[in-house]
């Protein structure tokens, strides 16, 4: 039997490092591809990461009677926050992230001519949302079983999407907001709520709040602009983006 070359002896070596370095390379070409990376999970994260912040896990449907607590109203003035929304009579409007229609059902007044998109994934939202739709009588509020990179809505329909608390627990960040962009009108708009991460006092888990500047940064890779920030809500952000052309 003729033994091997020096050469190849020395390829046969080297082999398992090439495996390795074209393992590690697809590995960061699949990180600059899709945007995310991951980490040991933090309490109350997921340990995937984008642009620097780690995802929140998802409250799940279980927490559903902290969505609705009595003092919620006084806690957030929500009805401020729904006062300040830009909404007309006939405004067709996506409340992504419904949970249990605490917002939805309270925005469907305001646009009597139009419309609100009760946005879940979660089941049990779903038939909790069908439920109190039935017995409210509102015609204009339609629950929408969502996915966690589109909302199945169609492209330019929407004059408004907002989004409660929600954000920071989106699966696909990126993905999410490209789908919104597509569904918004030319000039719709989009609207976060989001718990104050500046303010120290705002007793919330860490993961669940978020900064304007962080905010901002990921809106804006992905086609949006500020277009007005307001600090009238005692923990939370208001903050109000445009769509721009991409």
């Amino acid at each position: 039997m003729k033994s091997a070359s020096p050469t190849a002896w020395l390829c046969l070596l080297l082999l398992p490092l090439c495996l390795q370095a074209t393992s590690c390379q697809a590995q960061q070409e699949k990180v600059a591809t899709s945007g995310y990376t991951s980490k040991v999970p933090a309490s109350g994260g997921t340990g995937k990461v984008y642009m620097g912040r780690e995802i929140a896990a998802i409250m799940t449907a279980t927490g559903g009677s902290w969505l609705d607590r009595n003092t919620r109203l006084e806690e957030e003035n929500s009805l401020l926050a729904i006062e300040n929304m830009p909404l007309q009579p006939h405004s067709v409007a996506a409340d992504l992230g419904a949970g249990t229609g605490f917002y939805t059902f309270r925005v469907a007044p305001k646009v009597p001519a139009g419309k609100v998109y009760a946005i879940e994934v979660q089941d049990r939202f779903i038939s909790l949302l069908k439920e109190r739709q039935q017995e409210l009588g509102l015609r204009n509020v339609e629950v929408v079983k969502g996915e966690s990179q589109t909302l199945r809505l169609p492209e330019n329909s929407l004059d408004l999407v907002f989004m409660v608390d929600v954000y920071h627990e989106l699966e696909f960040p990126r993905e999410m907001l490209q789908a919104i962009h597509k569904a918004l009108k030319p000039d719709g708009k989009l609207l976060l709520l989001e718990y104050k991460a500046e303010d120290p006092d705002v007793q919330i888990r860490e993961l669940h709040k978020m900064t304007v500047a962080q905010v901002k940064k990921e809106l804006s890779a992905n086609g949006f602009r500020l277009r007005r920030q307001e600090d009238f809500l005692p923990i939370q952000h208001f903050l109000l983006f445009e769509k721009v052309k991409q």
